[in-house]
């Protein structure tokens, strides 16, 4: 199942990839702001709860989605191109297993505890 899942989130990231041909930016500007959502983590420095509550605004597909479908419908690529890059974050996160954060801390995601990981036998 888990590879499964991994390759949905592939075509996800291929998707995003996709998308962001059809808008009008040079190649370089999508591995430029590919981990520019990571900034949220700062919010961490406040406490947990805050942390969480931003770092998952950064990386929800939701407003990624929504982010772009409205950047499609004013004619705005700028709005566009946040929603792509912030959906291709999340998916790339959630391929290395990194996903939405509980309150408690920042290892636990709703992927499973990331402080806790053993790496997988090849």
């Amino acid at each position: 199942m888990k590879l499964i899942l991994k390759l949905e989130e592939w075509g996800f990231f291929i998707l995003s990839l996709y998308l962001f041909l059809l808008l009008d930016y040079s190649w370089w500007v999508f591995p430029l702001l590919m981990f520019a959502p990571d900034i949220s983590i700062l919010a961490y420095a406040i406490n947990n709860k805050i942390g969480a509550i931003i770092y998952n605004i950064f990386h929800h597909r939701g407003l990624s989605i929504a982010l772009y479908i409205a950047g499609t419908f004013l004619g705005n690529q700028l709005i566009q191109l946040i929603g792509i890059m912030l959906f291709a974050h999340s998916t790339i996160d959630r391929i290395l297993g990194y996903g939405l954060k509980y309150l408690d801390s920042f290892g636990s995601t709703h992927l499973g505890n990331i402080t806790n990981v053993k790496p997988e036998n090849p």
